[in-house]
C-alpha cells in the first residue's frame, strides 16, 4: 500500500474516533442535566421543542446559579419564616385569596435572603430549578393559580393546590439542613 493511503486511513480512523467520542461526551452532558434537573429537564425540552436548545438553556440556568451568592438561612430567619408561613396558611380558612399572595410574597423574601434573584418570575424559576428541580413545577403552577386570584377568577380548590404547591417551595427553601448545593 501506498504512503498516502495508509495516511488517509489513519485520518479517517481518527476521525470516526473523535466522532464517536464527540457523541459519547453529549450523551454524558445530556444524562448529566436529565439527572440533575429531573422533570425540569423534559418540560424545558418539551416548552423549545429542540433538544440542544433545551440543553443550552439549562446549562445557562447552571451558569447563571453558579454566579451567585447563595446561602441558607439563619436559624432565627427559618423560625420566623416558619412562623410566617404557618400564619399564612391559618389566614387561608378566612381569606384564601389573600393567603395565596402572603405566600408568594414569603417566597420572595425567602428566596432574597437565600440569594436567589427576584424581581422577574421567570427568572426565579429558572434559577430555583438548578436546585429545586422537583418543586419548581409546583412553584410555575402556584404562580399562575397567584395571578389569577389576583384577577378574581381562581376557584377554592385551585387556591388551595396553590398553597400546597408554595408550601412544597417553602419546606426545601426554609428546611433546617438547608445547605446551597453546586
Amino acid at each position: 500500500m501506498s504512503t498516502l493511503l495508509w495516511i488517509v486511513i489513519v485520518v479517517v480512523a481518527v476521525l470516526v474516533i473523535g466522532a464517536i467520542a464527540a457523541g459519547a461526551a453529549r450523551r454524558r452532558r445530556s444524562a448529566a442535566l436529565q439527572t440533575g434537573f429531573g422533570p425540569e429537564y423534559d418540560r424545558t425540552v418539551e416548552r423549545t421543542g429542540d433538544r440542544g436548545a433545551a440543553e443550552a438553556d439549562l446549562r445557562d440556568r447552571l451558569k447563571r446559579h453558579d454566579e451567585l451568592e447563595l446561602q441558607p438561612l439563619t436559624e432565627a430567619a427559618r423560625t420566623r419564616y416558619s412562623e410566617e408561613w404557618m400564619a399564612t396558611q391559618e389566614a387561608f380558612v378566612d381569606d384564601p385569596q389573600m393567603a395565596i399572595s402572603r405566600a408568594d410574597q414569603l417566597i420572595q423574601r425567602v428566596m432574597r435572603d437565600r440569594g436567589y434573584p427576584v424581581d422577574d418570575f421567570e427568572e426565579r424559576a429558572a434559577v430555583v430549578s438548578v436546585d429545586h428541580p422537583q418543586v419548581v413545577e409546583r412553584y410555575r403552577r402556584a404562580h399562575d393559580i397567584a395571578e389569577v386570584s389576583g384577577a378574581g377568577r381562581a376557584e377554592t380548590e385551585d387556591l388551595r393546590q396553590a398553597m400546597q404547591d408554595y408550601r412544597a417551595l417553602f419546606d426545601e427553601l426554609v428546611e433546617a439542613d438547608s445547605e446551597v448545593s453546586r
